[in-house]
């Protein structure tokens, strides 16, 4: 391939990068083209200061972005490199991913790929039918592959257990002042290029749900009908808990739900239980995990529901480095 056409691909990748869900789809990352490579950095200003004081989030968030950058190099052909926080000077500067050389994408990478712009986040209760266990085992290895964990929550005990530490995290974060203005700041009820649309936010949490949601302003559902009543849950994590970890959790989610939407199933997130750390201990002894939890999955087969939206990709860039003359200084 020439180099004009790796010079397409670097702005198709940064279009199917920002297709990566984030917390409260605040879209908290900012991208640099160069010659042979695409750096994302994080937008400090997109930094939920109560929900995400430590930027766990927003770097979880990042990862899936740069996990959609290397798979859309990947569908068009370039093998590339990722290197995570390569800038010490620069603790904004999460990734470089350099094109190395051509490469034909494998048939993983093109149903991947194809996922992208179907995946989103599905807040509506999903049918009763069972995930088949051929399914849950492409789970698992997605988040292998990337060098992550995915812990299934299988049978009443575990799931209560996890039901018990969603709510005790939902109420800490109720009570803590600003939390619901800083909530309710990224809900949106226009058309908007960020944050999560009313319609999209799923129906009205029940005080009798076995797991308690983020209450996005959505309408109440039929009286008497439980929102479900075999949920599929899944808590994906690390194996260590630094900067990197989290960008490394962020890759393998995505890999775990762009597997899903090619499986044919619909996905949402929770992130209660790992927004208050106290709880987020308390889950990573209940698993047995030496590595942080960073997410907590929902899967299941459902109706299409409504779309969150992106901001324009222009808005997102960063202009490039100049360069600097042969024996030129900066």
């Amino acid at each position: 391939m020439t180099p004009a056409a790796l010079h397409t691909a670097l702005p198709a990748s940064v279009r199917a990068a920002v297709r990566a869900p984030s917390v409260h789809n605040t879209q908290p990352w900012r991208f640099r083209l160069s010659d042979d490579s695409i750096s994302v950095y994080a937008d400090p200003d997109r930094q939920l200061p109560l929900t995400d004081a430590d930027g766990r989030a927003l770097r979880l968030s990042c990862g899936a972005a740069i996990f959609n950058a290397r798979l859309a190099l990947a569908y068009l052909g370039w093998a590339s490199e990722t290197v995570l926080r390569p800038n010490p000077d620069d603790p904004l500067h999460l990734a470089t991913i350099r094109a190395v050389g051509p490469r034909a994408a494998t048939p993983v990478e093109q149903d991947l790929y194809t996922a992208v712009e179907r995946r989103h986040s599905n807040r509506s209760p999903f049918l009763d039918t069972a995930i088949p266990l051929q399914t849950r085992a492409r789970l698992l290895d997605a988040a292998r592959v990337e060098g992550c964990w995915l812990d299934l929550i299988v049978g009443p005990v575990a799931q209560n257990m996890i039901a018990e530490l969603v709510d005790t995290a939902d109420r800490i974060l109720q009570a803590t002042p600003g939390y619901r203005t800083e909530l309710a700041a990224w809900i949106r009820d226009q058309p908007s290029p960020d944050g999560v649309p009313r319609d999209a936010g799923g129906p009205a949490p029940e005080p009798q749900d076995l797991l308690t949601r983020r209450d996005f302003g959505g309408p109440p559902r039929p009286p008497g009908r439980d929102y479900e009543s075999e949920p599929f849950i899944a808590v994906l994590g690390a194996y260590g808990d630094t900067p990197s970890d989290d960008l490394q959790a962020g890759q393998a989610l995505q890999r775990v739900l762009l597997t899903a939407t090619a499986s044919g199933l619909a996905t949402s997130l929770m992130s209660q239980p790992v927004d208050v750390p106290a709880i987020r201990e308390q889950m990573r002894l209940g698993l047995h995990r030496a590595g942080s939890p960073h997410i907590l999955l929902r899967a299941g087969y459902a109706v299409a529901a409504g779309t969150t939206p992106r901001r324009p990709v222009e808005d997102v860039m960063l202009p490039p480095v100049a360069s600097v003359p042969a024996g030129g200084s900066r």
